[in-house]
């Protein structure tokens, strides 16, 4: 009556191996590690920068466990902190020695300390949030009027070329605030550009000024599209971000809004704040320029008397080049970077895709400029490179422009993402910025490892006291329950934190619930009168809708956290809703197999341990159904 198919205990079976497995990964803690990544986007790390890795260490004489190349960088493990301390010293003189202009990345950081064999079968541990493992806060301010000028700037340019187009001429455009003022010398001519710029611009309130032989047009922003830039500016700020930390090789970074302007940066695991607060002021940006090819003017440039209006800028192979300070494009005009080949040469390139406003920009200046080189150049950090300066030969249209030449594939890739990645918005200053120690996360997971610890065991205890045999089935399969939710978590790659061991200690306790209702409905069953093996069956079966119905209905609160809850209160709900789901298994499923396995075979069943069977009003009959119910 009482027995499990064999596909059923070898599921279970299944289960509670893998539940190991991918439990194990999170006792063995982590290792001290330096990374090494690059802080150009020309530059690439690769298996020659993992070797120089190796060949520093081993000069002088710094032991490491274990040096690995992956997609953020090459990173080296150590047995402490002196000895990763002592090899990021180490490295930093060996990998920029002009701390000036820094070629790569050198940040302290955390690696699983967990063996080959677990990490082969992606057995990973969890990752652990800020509060656990140790990291940096930082609350950053959107500065929304540098995103303003920016807007204006750009619309500024928008409306010359408009006007140009239209061959609609002006006495003058200029910037003045936060608005953009537009001389005429008649009232005609003012009217045109005013129905011209209306057509372009619908973001524009347009205000006619001006008295006697002075006519303006006064362009300002409408309030709907202020709140739409600084919306914008706070998204892309966001995005930019992501991608700059990805350097870091932090696995689990928040980044947040909060409120209209700030941005909430969590930097879990990472220990060297200079290097996170330089990360985060990265950005690169592309900027197209003409090149001045005047005879001796780079030689007078390079002797230290360059012709006014130009700088000097260093090609891909080394060779100086002078170039305009006038920047013709931007990279704001830029909708997409995608890496590619060139179809007449079949080498690397990057293919640019601009928008209309970009498009018609760069129309114009490959029209004006054919037979003259210009310069693409790559804004990182303050500085730039030349990516390529080749020759106009065309009018160049249709918003489609190409970057190649001495490009490797690898290169185009890189050039692509950063630009894809895009500049910031806005400039950014940090308002707020915390530290938290690894030694008081250690003391937050104790604390939190304790009280689940603790709470495991009173129930423990208590279960088996009054339920004996059955309440010793029942720690067994609130233990699996515990197995299973670390291994999904861990599976998951989900971030563990405070909350997050709040939940699993909650989950716990309504584990528990579902096996005392199951036990609560054997003994009921018993007490009417039921053969044992009738009562096991009945007591299961019965007690299944009713734990059913308790969980779903506190699964839909989970997801009601989930889907609107943020940070901490999101952290709680992803735990809460799979304990939910695996207490339902193990609660079910796995005491059953258990109880299968000790009384399913016994075809002759009198007695079953589970504890006083009471009748209530009437003693004798409760004292016979004990003498014939207990063991």
């Amino acid at each position: 009556m009482n027995r499990y198919p064999l596909w059923k205990y070898i599921t279970v079976a299944v289960a509670l191996v893998l539940g190991f497995i991918y439990t194990l990964p999170n006792f063995f803690g982590e290792s001290p590690a330096v990374q090494i990544s690059s802080a150009k986007a020309t530059l690439k790390v690769d298996a020659k920068t993992q070797a120089r890795v190796e060949e520093s260490l081993k000069s002088a004489g710094i032991a490491h466990e274990g040096i690995q190349l992956d997609l953020n960088g090459v990173k080296t493990r150590f047995a402490d902190t002196d000895t990763q301390l002592k090899a990021k010293d180490l490295l930093e003189k060996a990998f920029n020695p002009d701390s000036a202009d820094p070629q790569y990345v050198i940040a302290l950081n955390l690696l699983s300390a967990s063996p080959h064999w677990l990490t082969s079968l992606h057995a990973l541990p969890m990752y652990l949030g800020l509060d656990l493992r140790g990291g940096v806060h930082f609350l950053l301010q959107v500065d929304m009027k540098g995103a303003l000028t920016k807007r204006l700037d750009s619309t500024s340019a928008d409306m010359r070329s408009a006007l140009r187009d239209k061959n609609i001429r002006h006495a003058g455009l200029s910037r003045e605030g936060e608005r953009i003022v537009i001389k005429f010398r008649d009232a005609e001519t003012r009217a045109k550009a005013r129905s011209t710029i209306a057509d372009s611009q619908p973001d524009l309130t347009l205000a006619e000024t001006g008295e006697g032989d002075e006519f303006r047009l006064v362009a300002t922003l409408k309030p709907e599209a202020t709140k739409k830039i600084g919306e914008f500016a706070l998204k892309q700020n966001i995005t930019t971000l992501h991608n700059r930390i990805n350097e870091l090789g932090v696995a689990e970074p928040v980044i947040q809004q909060q409120g209209a302007d700030r941005i909430v940066v969590q930097l879990p695991g990472v220990q060297d704040t200079a290097k996170a607060k330089d990360i985060l002021g990265r950005t690169a940006t592309l900027e197209i320029r003409m090149v001045d090819d005047a005879p001796g003017s780079l030689e007078a440039a390079i002797a230290g008397s360059a012709p006014f209006g130009t700088e000097v800028y260093t090609e891909r192979g080394g060779q100086p080049l002078l170039v305009k300070k006038q920047v013709v494009l931007t990279g704001d005009r830029l909708t997409d970077a995608q890496p590619g080949f060139d179809g007449q040469t079949n080498e690397p390139a990057v293919h640019l895709t601009l928008d209309s406003a970009g498009a018609r920009i760069f129309k114009d200046v490959t029209r004006d400029n054919v037979g003259k080189r210009m310069a693409i150049l790559l804004i990182e950090k303050g500085k730039g490179e030349v990516i390529t300066a080749p020759v106009i030969r065309t009018e160049i249209g249709g918003g489609r422009v190409q970057i190649s030449g001495r490009m490797t594939t690898s290169e185009a890739n890189d050039t692509a993402l950063l630009l894809r990645a895009g500049s910031l918005a806005a400039p950014m200053d940090i308002i707020e910025e915390r530290t938290i120690g690894p030694s008081l996360g250690a003391e937050n997971i104790k604390k939190g490892f304790n009280s689940t610890l603790w709470g495991f065991a009173a129930i423990a205890v208590f279960m088996i006291l009054y339920y004996q045999m059955f309440g010793v089935v029942s720690v067994i399969a609130l233990a699996s329950n515990l197995l299973f939710l670390i291994a999904l978590l861990s599976m998951l790659q989900a971030t563990l934190t405070l909350p997050g061991i709040a939940a699993i200690a909650l989950t716990l306790g309504m584990a528990i619930d579902a096996n005392v209702l199951i036990n609560e409905r054997v003994r009921e069953e018993l007490r009417n009168g039921m053969p044992p093996q009738g009562a096991i069956s009945e007591g299961y079966e019965r007690a299944f809708g009713t734990i059913l119905d308790s969980n779903i209905t506190t699964l839909i609160a989970g997801l009601a956290l989930l889907i609107f809850g943020s940070g901490p209160v999101r952290g709680f709900a992803v735990v809460h809703c799979l304990g939910i789901l695996t207490s339902i298994f193990s609660s079910v499923v796995v005491s059953r197999s258990l109880v299968n396995l000790i009384y399913g075979r016994q075809k002759k069943l009198t007695k079953v341990a589970i504890g006083q069977v009471w009748k209530p009003g009437n003693s004798a009959g409760a004292a016979a159904v004990n003498g014939k119910n207990e063991g």
